[in-house]
């Protein structure tokens, strides 16, 4: 068998609910029929919401990497991962998710080492921007939300139909700021974007450095509790907790018998905090659905996921008295179960 050579990495970067995995389900859609593609997706929660939202397929590979960010925590295990993807699945192309709360430097870096040196090519790194954040003191002094843009060669600014055109004239001249400039800006609408501009991009400049709250680290984490095989018991939830990088999560994951009142689901995620960020997909009296919770606003859809149930709920660190504690969670997600 022949060895795979200069097979094309994209990576597709932004900040926490900036709409990435929304924008990469538009790209596959796009997918030529004769590509095979993987994607990898890394989460900052420790369940891992984001590779349930992916439909399976013989032609798309989908791989989550929970718990941690890639450039750091999860170093050792992406190298792990893309070289068992590459040798098993022999795609076409890749896509690689990092974490909203990632720094793709050190991605860069480890892509661009010795260990695949001639096997994959590291293209245009893509970011995606929400202009409402910029409305947001914190989040634009945030370092990674910064670095996020500065690394990226393009930009992909969403939730175009939630903006005002104020708001996107305002993303326009932030990005515009930016040096050298992006190769190009593109408003998306509805979560699509051209394939185009995916296939005809160059190589990645990769030209950020990586902060020191990103440094890899020395040895390899552990992978106890961020991967599962089997799901927990009906009627007991899993419950796993993490904070870094200034953010706090709090994932819960239930067996697939367990059924949720979808009404009363959206009720309650309705009444959180606008702060906090909410990812999961659930098992409810309507069927499957994938409940996605970003600038408090809700959306509901259908999902293909049914292995369990489960959810990861954010906040930032400054914001953790908006973020209820992992009881009060669990007791809050049983009042919506039906029995």
């Amino acid at each position: 068998m022949a060895a795979l050579s200069n097979v094309p990495v994209h990576i597709v970067t932004g900040f926490l609910g900036s709409g990435k995995t929304t924008l990469i389900h538009s790209l596959i859609e796009q997918k030529p029929v004769d590509e095979k593609w993987a994607i990898l997706v890394n989460e900052f929660g420790q369940i891992g919401i984001d590779q349930a939202m992916f439909e399976t397929r013989d032609d798309v590979v989908v791989k989550g990497l929970p718990g941690g960010c890639l450039c750091c925590q999860l170093a050792f295990v992406l190298q792990a991962a893309l070289v068992n993807l590459l040798a098993r699945s022999r795609p076409d192309r890749v896509i690689i998710e990092p974490s909203g709360l990632g720094h793709p430097a050190g991605l860069v870096d480890l892509l661009r080492g010795e260990a695949f040196q001639g096997t994959v090519e590291v293209r245009d790194i893509i970011a995606t921007l929400d202009p409402r954040r910029l409305d947001e003191p914190r989040v634009v002094a945030h370092e990674t939300f910064r670095d996020q843009l500065e690394i990226a060669d393009a930009v992909a600014l969403t939730m175009r139909n939630q903006c005002t055109a104020e708001q996107l004239s305002a993303a326009h001249a932030f990005i515009a700021e930016r040096w050298p400039p992006r190769k190009w800006v593109h408003e998306v609408h509805d979560g699509h974007l051209p394939l185009s501009r995916l296939l005809e991009g160059g190589h990645a400049q990769g030209s950020s450095t990586t902060p020191d709250a990103h440094q890899p680290q020395s040895a390899p984490p552990s992978l106890e509790g961020g991967f599962f095989d089997f799901p927990p018991a009906p009627g007991k939830p899993q419950c796993e907790t993490g904070s870094s990088l200034g953010y706090t999560s709090t994932g819960l994951r239930w067996h697939p018998s367990d059924c949720f009142d979808l009404d009363r689901l959206a009720a309650y995620l309705g009444e959180l905090h606008g702060d906090v960020r909410v990812k999961g997909v659930f098992h409810t009296h309507n069927g499957w659905r994938q409940l996605n919770r970003a600038g408090g606003t809700l959306s509901v859809t259908p999902s293909a996921w049914r292995q369990d149930s489960r959810v990861e709920v954010i906040a930032a660190e400054l914001s953790a008295s908006h973020l209820p504690d992992a009881d009060i969670l669990i007791a809050a997600f049983a009042d919506t179960s039906i029995v």
